[in-house]
C-alpha cells in the first residue's frame, strides 16, 4: 500500500499480523502493536530490530483458583502463539487469548527457539532488561516441552522455576530464604541447640617434689534439650547460627549432634536462595 496513506492518519494503532516466512535479517519494527503477531516460521528472526514501543501481550492480570490452590501470573512480555497453546490446555485458567482461524497451532518445542531468538535480539540491541522477559518464556516452553526435554532436564527446570523464577523473581528467592531461615530457628531451638553450654575441665597432677603441672583440659559432650525449649535465650542463639549460615560463616555455638547437621544444611541451602534473589535483582538492573 501507499505509504501515504498512513502518513494521513497518524493515530491510527499499526499492528503487525504476521511475520511467518518473512527473512528479519533487515526488519526494522517501530512502535507497532505485536500483542497478535505469528513469529513461528520466521527466518533470521535473532537479527530482527525492534525500536520504539513495541507491545507484546501480557499474561492474565486476575489470581485464579485452580483446585485448592491459587495461580497467579508475574507480569511479563508473551507471544501471541502462547497465548493459544496455553488457552488449548486442559488446565487453562481464564485470560489466555485463544488462537484465531488459520494461526496454526505451535506448542512448547517450536516456541522455545522463537523465544531464544526474540532474547537475543533484545541481548544484541543492549536491552537486557527487556531481554529478562523471553528469556523467561524460553525456560518455561523448555520446561513444559516433553519431547526435546529430558525428564530429569524438566525437573531441574522445575526447581529452577519454583525456588527463584529462573532466577529473574527476587521475591520468590526472598520468600523461600524467609521460609527456610524460619524453619532453620524453628529445628535449631527444639533440636540443635544444647541444654547448657558444655563447661570446660582443667585436670592435672602436682608432683610432690614440685616442678611442672601438666593439665588435661576436657569438657562435655553437650545434651540434647529437654524442658522449655522455646525461651527468648535460646531464640537469639538460634538466630545468631541461622544469620551467620545466610552469609556462609560457622557462628561458633556448641551444637547437639542434630544441631550440626541443621546448620551444615542451612549453610548449603540459605546462601544459594541468597544468590538467586542477587541474580534475579542483577537481571533487572543490567545494562
Amino acid at each position: 500500500m501507499e505509504e501515504q496513506a498512513l502518513a494521513d492518519t497518524p493515530d491510527a494503532e499499526v499492528r503487525l499480523a504476521s511475520l511467518r516466512g518473512v527473512d528479519a535479517a533487515h526488519l526494522v519494527v517501530a512502535d507497532v502493536d505485536l500483542s497478535g503477531c505469528l513469529f513461528t516460521g520466521t527466518v533470521h528472526l535473532d537479527q530482527l530490530r525492534l525500536e520504539g514501543n513495541c507491545s507484546f501481550s501480557g499474561v492474565p492480570p486476575r489470581t485464579h483458583w485452580r483446585r485448592w490452590r491459587p495461580v497467579r501470573f508475574t507480569q511479563r512480555r508473551t507471544l501471541a502463539e502462547e497465548h493459544h497453546w496455553r488457552a488449548n490446555q486442559p488446565t487453562a485458567v481464564p485470560g489466555w487469548n485463544a488462537a484465531v482461524f488459520g494461526a496454526g497451532h505451535a506448542g512448547p518445542a517450536q516456541l522455545a527457539p522463537v523465544y531464544r531468538a526474540l532474547r537475543k535480539a533484545f541481548e544484541d540491541g543492549k536491552n537486557e532488561p527487556g531481554a529478562a522477559d523471553f528469556y523467561y518464556g524460553e525456560m518455561e516452553m523448555r520446561r513444559h516441552d516433553r519431547t526435546g526435554t529430558t525428564r530429569a532436564e524438566r525437573g531441574l527446570l522445575w526447581g529452577y522455576w519454583l525456588l527463584s523464577g529462573y532466577g529473574l523473581r527476587a521475591s520468590r528467592a526472598m520468600g523461600w530464604l524467609a521460609a527456610a531461615m524460619l524453619v532453620t530457628i524453628v529445628l535449631l531451638m527444639g533440636f540443635g541447640l544444647p541444654q547448657d553450654s558444655p563447661k570446660q575441665e582443667a585436670t592435672g597432677i602436682v608432683p610432690p617434689g614440685g616442678g611442672r603441672v601438666t593439665f588435661e583440659i576436657d569438657r562435655d559432650d553437650p545434651q540434647n534439650p529437654t524442658g522449655n525449649r522455646f525461651t527468648g535465650e535460646r531464640f537469639d542463639k538460634a538466630l545468631n547460627v541461622t544469620l551467620n549460615s545466610v552469609v556462609f560463616r560457622s557462628s561458633g555455638q556448641d551444637l547437639t549432634t542434630a544441631g550440626t547437621y541443621i546448620e551444615m544444611t542451612s549453610r548449603l541451602l540459605e546462601p544459594t536462595l541468597l544468590a538467586l534473589a542477587a541474580l534475579a535483582v542483577r537481571g533487572r538492573i543490567k545494562r
